[in-house]
């Protein structure tokens, strides 16, 4: 099993130095699902209601940054290699809300020299504002066939749509990841779905076979509803919620962002962000991708 621990974090203790810090990792078995969508409203609500939010985005398209029609122009690997400052690649794309576009250096992780690895804690651990919550937008196309900074995070949200290509596809994530890296907990997200029924049908039968095989338990983190204002929005590069305020989805969202903060900790400890750098820093080189693809 990976050893999560470990001890080459102590520069960014500065960086996430406040009580109750929340690292969610947001991850899809296939794309179309909305998770990207999902990552950037959840951010903006949970700006509104007054926390600093560090998005980590693994994405090279629909990126969070785009949603919100920012350009991303720089990658965190550019301040690795003495490129770019942090300042210039980390993009404030709305009041509260940050993003920090990471698709190539997290690609290549297990290959950072010590050096290297010296410049990324360095950096972040003058990041400045700290961050309340991390919302982490995991790739697709990880070469491990997962985001290794997932598995760092109080909790993985797999997101989802009600359509049975979706549904086989996250199931297929939940059991590579419960399989090849040990993880047994995660949320699920329905995102599109016609009515909260359907919703939660997709949810039963997700961790009904989950549980029949012993593979991971499921928690239900709620649905967001298929809506044409969150559709305009998206097309504005707005979050809904600043928008339509009373639109279906916006109040989905908002009532996301508020149990995801009072989500259980379990045994993660809430006051820094050593784990998350830990993934940063050691696991992506001591997984063993064989297990994964199993």
């Amino acid at each position: 099993m990976v050893n999560l621990r470990g001890d080459q974090a102590a520069g960014l203790r500065r960086l996430f130095s406040r009580p109750r810090l929340r690292i969610v990792t947001f991850a899809a078995g296939g794309v179309g699902v909305g998770k990207s969508i999902a990552v950037a409203n959840l951010a903006a609500c949970l700006a509104r209601q007054g926390k600093e939010v560090l998005v980590v985005d693994e994405n090279t398209d629909d990126s969070v940054a785009a949603y919100y029609g920012v350009p991303v122009r720089h990658d965190l690997q550019q301040v690795v290699h003495r490129e770019k400052s942090l300042a210039e690649v980390i993009l404030s794309v709305a009041p509260g809300v940050r993003v920090l576009p990471a698709a190539k250096v997290v690609k290549r992780l297990a290959s950072l020299s010590a050096a290297e690895q010296r410049i990324l804690v360095d950096s972040l651990g003058h990041i400045g504002r700290p961050a309340d919550v991390v919302l982490v937008d995991a790739s697709l196309d990880h070469p491990l066939g997962f985001s290794p900074l997932g598995l760092a995070a109080h909790d993985t949200v797999i997101v989802v749509s009600p359509n049975g290509a979706a549904i086989t596809d996250a199931y297929a994530l939940i059991k590579k990841v419960s399989l090849g890296y040990s993880r047994k907990n995660f949320r699920i997200l329905v995102s599109k779905a016609r009515a909260a029924s359907d919703a939660q049908a997709v949810y039963d039968n997700i961790a009904e076979v989950a549980h029949s095989r012993q593979l991971a338990r499921l928690d239900y983190a709620g649905h967001v509803p298929l809506d044409e204002s969150l559709r305009q929005a998206s097309r504005l590069c707005q979050p809904v919620a600043g928008l339509f305020p009373d639109a279906p989805s916006a109040r989905a969202y908002q009532s996301l962002a508020s149990a995801l903060l009072n989500w259980p900790n379990g045994d993660v400890d809430v006051r820094g962000l050593e784990h998350f750098v830990q993934q940063l820093l050691h696991l992506s080189q001591r997984l063993d991708p064989t297990a994964i693809y199993a």
